[in-house]
């Protein structure tokens, strides 16, 4: 198998101006749903405000996107949007609008298709964590986001949903019915602010923006969830028990999260809190559990002793929107020195993947991908997106601790390089 056999997706095709008997129709299949969750959009923007504008949007569900498209109906926009969201729909998808990205590349086609939507007078619609949040909070933005918005020279708004981690999170997609959502648009630069503006400072107003914890909006407004299965999944997030330490061995059932090496249990509430069966409640709040997390993994990345050693893997390819290609088996391993990926084709044929720990600020991650194989890291070039599969019945791991420990040895480096420069 050669990679020349595949042809690869279009990346420099110019974004499609959403069809004008498509417009209806996308607030058609947006509005139910946004209806059914009661969302409430706060408007905190300037009443002349009209396109071309740049939309920041935070991502925690699909739900995001109904939201963003009622938000700003009746304009056109063009939404950025991962490979995998055009499989088998991606004439329909670019006639709406979408532009292709793969994601955690440096794309410079990117760039220029949201210049021509800008140009075009027309939204551009970007989420720039570039993933579901794991526990919904904010993810990693990248630094490059504030040279881009200067780029651009629009108006920069914001729209932050609030609800939508809680109603169908990504360990555990089920609709739990939430009801009301939020969702903040606000603008935070006019085209004049852009202009005084550094890009650091750009940066530092977007982080500021994008600060939001789903758990304590949903414990602060009293929002209950019964769903009898609103803890299950869980334990892909919070994959390391505060009680006994050990990596690997929780489990989730029901509304219980459980070490199944030390045997402590927690109850997941209604209200979205942990508390512990018996003993003390370690963490009751979910996202401080998982940034207790990444504090250990920080340990094991200044120490130099972060690895994963070698995990057997199989890999998918996704050249194109068209279908997954399964290349073959394999060994992973992500280190000190990042990822590197090998598998061996079914002609024999040596394939590898190396993603260095400066190019790679975080990393996308799937729990149960689709139903096949399990976990998955997808790791990207320009061209290509592999989905690698560690073996869950030959190698104890996790993915999480990988995307953490991705973003850790990013900002090591930085603090090294900057270091060396003082």
């Amino acid at each position: 198998m050669k990679d020349q056999d595949f042809v690869r997706f279009d990346m420099q095709a110019p974004p499609v101006r959403t069809k004008w008997y498509l417009r209806p129709l996308t607030y058609i299949l947006s509005a139910p749903d946004v209806k059914k969750h009661g969302c409430i959009i706060k408007k905190n923007i300037p009443a002349d405000l009209k396109p071309p504008f740049v939309m920041l949007c935070n991502h925690n569900a699909f739900m995001d996107f109904k939201v963003a498209t009622k938000t700003i109906y009746p304009w056109r926009a063009n939404y950025v949007v991962a490979i995998d969201g055009f499989i088998g729909r991606e004439k329909l998808l670019r006639d709406v609008g979408c532009i292709c990205k793969r994601k955690f590349t440096n794309d410079i086609s990117l760039v220029k298709q949201l210049t021509r939507t800008i140009k075009n007078g027309d939204v551009a619609i970007i989420y720039p964590e570039a993933r579901y949040s794991l526990c919904g909070t904010t993810a990693v933005l990248p630094e490059s986001l504030g040279k881009l918005c200067k780029l651009l020279g629009v108006p920069v708004v914001t729209l932050i949903c609030h609800g939508h981690h809680v109603n169908s999170p990504f360990w555990n997609l089920h609709d739990r019915g939430v009801n009301p959502t939020e969702a903040e648009f606000t603008q935070i630069f006019s085209a004049e602010d852009l202009k005084k503006a550094s890009p650091d400072e750009i940066n530092d107003k977007i982080r500021e923006s994008f600060v939001y914890d789903d758990f304590a909006w949903q414990k602060e407004r009293g929002i209950r969830t019964t769903y009898e299965g609103r803890a299950e999944g869980l334990h892909k997030v919070l994959y390391q028990c505060p009680a006994c330490k050990k990596e690997y061995k929780m489990s989730s059932k029901g509304t219980v999260l459980k070490c199944d090496a030390c045997g402590k249990q927690w109850n997941m509430t209604e209200l979205g809190e942990l508390e512990a069966v018996s003993g003390e409640t370690e963490f009751s709040h979910i996202p401080d559990w998982y940034e207790w997390e990444r504090e250990n993994v920080r340990r094991e990345v200044e120490e130099g002793t972060y690895s994963t050693g070698e995990l057997p893997v199989r890999v998918d390819s996704l050249p194109n929107a068209k279908r997954y290609i399964p290349i073959g088996t394999g060994m992973m391993v992500h280190d000190m020195d990042g990822f590197k990926v090998r598998v061996t084709d079914k002609d024999g044929d040596l394939h590898e993947m190396v993603k260095t720990v400066p190019s790679l600020y975080s990393c996308h991650i799937e729990y149960e991908y689709l139903g096949k194989y399990g976990d998955c890291v997808d790791l990207n070039t320009l061209t290509d997106t592999w989905y690698t599969y560690p073996d869950p019945e030959k190698c104890e791991f996790s993915v999480t601790k990988m995307a953490l420990a991705t973003e850790e040895l990013y900002f090591a480096k930085k603090r090294e390089q900057k270091s060396s420069k003082s």
